[in-house]
């Protein structure tokens, strides 16, 4: 494959797991009072009691907030809303990445403040170290294949300047 394939392959991932991220934000309940009941029906709950308490936790705070307080969700609708946003914005590297190499830089230093963002916002909401430590993976993942794609774009602008150097020639 060539550079340009490699650079749109890589940004298709990464747009589809932000798709994917921001879609499960939706049926967040749901998708808690599932995960609780898959880690009730294993040995979780002996090997790894206060995860299963944690999801507990969060399971019973969804449900009595949603049951009288169903508008909260809504703030989670604009988290799956903004993800999906986020994921349209790579369209202009998958089309053109060396003049919107800006939107990979913009979206590399979105996945360094998850980092603050997570440690703060986390701390002030106590929230227990290892969620904030699955949080803050998002970030550490989500730039990995941001800076693939940035050297990727790179060595095809070096490719492109190769090539009109050798037209002109």
């Amino acid at each position: 494959m060539n550079t340009l394939t490699w650079i749109r392959a890589w940004l298709v991932f990464y747009m589809v797991a932000l798709l994917v991220s921001g879609v499960t934000a939706f049926p967040l309940e749901a998708e808690v009072t599932l995960g609780s009941s898959i880690l009730h029906a294993t040995p979780a709950p002996q090997w790894f009691p206060w995860l299963v308490e944690w999801i507990d936790i969060v399971r019973y705070g969804l449900s009595d907030t949603y049951a009288q307080y169903s508008w909260v969700a809504y703030g989670t609708d604009w988290l799956a809303f903004a993800h999906i946003v986020i994921a349209i914005a790579f369209v202009g590297p998958f089309r053109d990445p060396v003049r919107n190499v800006w939107v990979i830089q913009w979206g590399m230093i979105a996945c360094i403040g998850v980092i603050p963002l997570a440690l703060i916002a986390g701390s002030i909401r106590g929230l227990p170290w290892g969620w904030m430590l699955v949080d803050m993976s998002f970030g550490i993942f989500g730039i990995i294949p941001l800076i693939i794609v940035l050297r990727l774009t790179r060595r095809l602008e070096r490719e492109s300047a190769t090539v009109a150097q050798d037209v002109a020639a």
